[in-house]
Parts: C-alpha cells; sequence; structure tokens
C-alpha cells in the first residue's frame, strides 16, 4: 500500500494539519491507524495519487473518507473499489447494496477569509453550509446544470439507496455542535431547551436566512423536496481525534455520552442516576458531570467526562449518526443490522416529531487535548470543577 504520509507536495503546499503530525514525533503512533484506515481505498485505478496529494493539500475531506473507509468494514459491509463514483459501492450482509457520497462544509482557504462568530452566528452559518453540502451533492445525483453522467444514471446506482455521509469541519468550534445543527437541517428542529421549565422542549424553523437575505429551507426531511436521498450519515468525531485515541497515544479526553433508562430498572438510591447536576473526582486524572432529568417513564441525561485517555473507551463506529429520510424515493432497508453504538435517528411524519432511540452511552462529542498541568487546569475550570 502507498504510504499516506510520504510528502508528494511542496512543502508550501502541505496543509498545516498534515505538516504537523508528521513532524511532531508525538504523533508516530497515530499514522499507522490512520494508514490502516486506507485498506482498499488506495487501490482505486489511476484514483490513490490523487487521494495522497488531497490528504496532504487539504487534509479534512480525505481524513473523513478514510474514517468512512473503515467505518464500512466495521458495519458488516464490503466496497467495490473498482467503481470510482459514487466514493463508496457498498455490499452489506445478506448482499444488501447501497451507495454512500461522502462531503464535508470545510473552513475557508485562507485565515483573512476566517472570523469568530457569536453562538448565534455559528449555528446559522453551519446549518447553512450543511445544507448547501448536501444539495450539491443531491445535485449530482440528479444531474443538474447539465452533468453528462449523473450518479443516478449509473448502473450500481438505480434502484438502490443513496446516502450522503456529511461532517462539518468549517470552523473551530465545529467539534461542539453535537447534532443541533443537522437536526435543525433534516429535522428542522431547534436545539432544545435546556433549562427551566420548557427544558427539553425543540422549537420548529422552516428557514434560515443568507447573509443577503435569502431563506433557505431547513426540515428537508419532513417533506419529498430530497426523496433522492434515502439517509444521512453524520458524526463530529469521525476525525483525526479518532484516530488519536485508536492509537493510544497519551492525551486527555474530553466526552460526552448521552444517558438514559426506564424508571422503574433503576435501583433504590442510585447515585448513578440522581437529579440534577453532579460533579464527581474519580481518579486522579478522572472527572465526571453526570446531568440527569426527567423525561415521562425515564430518566435522560448526559455523563461528560475529563480524563486521561487509558482510561477513556471508544470505538470507530462511537458517534456515528444516521438519519432517515421517511420519504426517500428508495428507503434504507429497516432490518439492516446495526451495531448497538451507532446512534439512529427518525421522522414520525404523523406527529411531526424526531424519534431518537439512541442507546444508552452513545457518544456525542469529544475532544483531545495535549496532557499538560494547562489544558487539565482549563478543562475543569470550563466544567465548574475549578471555581474561575
Amino acid at each position: 500500500m502507498l504510504d499516506l504520509f510520504e510528502p508528494r507536495l511542496p512543502e508550501a503546499k502541505l496543509h498545516d494539519h498534515f505538516r504537523l503530525i508528521c513532524s511532531d514525533p508525538t504523533y508516530a503512533k497515530v499514522l499507522p491507524v490512520i494508514q490502516s484506515w486506507a485498506t482498499g481505498l488506495l487501490d482505486r485505478k489511476g484514483e490513490s495519487q490523487k487521494f495522497i496529494k488531497e490528504l496532504q493539500s487539504t487534509f479534512n475531506s480525505s481524513m473523513w473518507e478514510l474514517y468512512l473507509n473503515r467505518a464500512m468494514v466495521d458495519l458488516g459491509c464490503s466496497v467495490d473499489y473498482s467503481k470510482s463514483s459514487p466514493d463508496f459501492v457498498v455490499r452489506g450482509p445478506g448482499n444488501y447494496e447501497f451507495n454512500v457520497e461522502a462531503v464535508i462544509s470545510d473552513q475557508p482557504p485562507t485565515a483573512l477569509q476566517q472570523k469568530t462568530f457569536t453562538e448565534h452566528e455559528f449555528k446559522t452559518r453551519g446549518a447553512l453550509k450543511l445544507i448547501a453540502k448536501i444539495r450539491d451533492k443531491l445535485n449530482l445525483y440528479r444531474g443538474a446544470k447539465g452533468k453528462k453522467h449523473p450518479y443516478s444514471s449509473l448502473s450500481h446506482v438505480r434502484g438502490r439507496p443513496f446516502i450522503i455521509a456529511i461532517a462539518p469541519f468549517d470552523s473551530n468550534m465545529s467539534l461542539f455542535q453535537n447534532n443541533e445543527l443537522i437536526n435543525m437541517v433534516l429535522f428542522g428542529i431547534a436545539p432544545p431547551v435546556l433549562t427551566g421549565p420548557d427544558r427539553g422542549k425543540q422549537e420548529r424553523i422552516v428557514s434560515l436566512l443568507t447573509p443577503s437575505g435569502s431563506p433557505v429551507e431547513m426540515g428537508i426531511f419532513t417533506n419529498d423536496s430530497y426523496k433522492e436521498i434515502s439517509a444521512v450519515f453524520f458524526s463530529i468525531v469521525g476525525t483525526f481525534g479518532k484516530a488519536v485515541v485508536e492509537s493510544g497515544i497519551e492525551r486527555l479526553v474530553r466526552s460526552t455520552r448521552y444517558r438514559v433508562i426506564e424508571k422503574d430498572k433503576i435501583e433504590a438510591g442510585s447515585e448513578q442516576w440522581q437529579l440534577g447536576t453532579r460533579r464527581l473526582q474519580l481518579g486522579l486524572f478522572d472527572f465526571l458531570t453526570t446531568l440527569r432529568w426527567e423525561n415521562g417513564s425515564q430518566i435522560s441525561g448526559a455523563d461528560m467526562h475529563i480524563q486521561h485517555s487509558s482510561l477513556h473507551r471508544e470505538t470507530h463506529l462511537d458517534g456515528l449518526q444516521v438519519y432517515f429520510n421517511p420519504y426517500a424515493e428508495i428507503p434504507f432497508d429497516p432490518t439492516f443490522t446495526w451495531p448497538s453504538e451507532v446512534a439512529l435517528n427518525y421522522y414520525d411524519v404523523e406527529s411531526a416529531n424526531h424519534v431518537a432511540p439512541h442507546p444508552d452511552g452513545a457518544l456525542v462529542s469529544r475532544q483531545v487535548f495535549e496532557p499538560t498541568p494547562n489544558f487539565l487546569g482549563v478543562l475543569l475550570e470550563s466544567n465548574g470543577f475549578l471555581a474561575k
């Protein structure tokens, strides 16, 4: 297999992230992990050199494809690398076939085009970027603007589910958005209220305005306007950080996991499911914040960990979310067996509700930091363990 990390471009054209990880000896154990994700992907005739150059010059989009390539294996699937498009021509268990097209929302190429946003601006901008990228890929499928060979015309695509796999890299805040913005784009649902009597309530969002004032539809899976898309794969943790965690190198890890349990299954006096917010130190480098609230017959909430990487556990599929389009012309097979850590999302047309039977312990977000006293102090202070 060709070496992803042997520089093939002049130094000035190498992406900052690529240059950093190749020059920093602490990442030596991470590079083989990423290289293993490429198994099969570099076998495409005439594509390997192009892919390597894209990784070295643009980085994020190629990292997302590498993550997905390994994810297909863990989903129990194989990829037909003889087909150059869409990105992944997949065969699952029982010879079930579907196609996946990968895309990211990325940052502007120069620092001058990047800026700091308020939270509201970040969410609006991020949602608009996500929907723009999904629309671009749908146009490739449809053959919009005179494209000669649209995906829909390909024999290995016709009659099979078409999935768009998207990840956000459009700002430094992207990896903190959880699934709020993709919920807005696909189901037209605003982020939940986090405090007060309306805790958990989510408003409807019909559209967002572009900077020029033009409305852009939200909730594209609440009608048949995107019926060619069977489902969307989404993750904010299918990143370089995933490879860092899998490599086992020393880092500090901040992660959030969704928690849910039926009330009648809670043992009497259980501290784990105590309502409200609790902060616990479980070890020298192991801090936990638990959030719990009543949700009908269940107790819901989240566990937020700050811990040494030796204590953190994460599979490759942890953090992967799947959104099904109820209006899809070719629905994704509802009997497909998903690994337990994958979070599934549905839209109930009759009740107009987001149905999210996420498993207890589903990974919501994760970031990695250098294992220094300074980073540990910042993390503990920002999460309420130290007084500001």
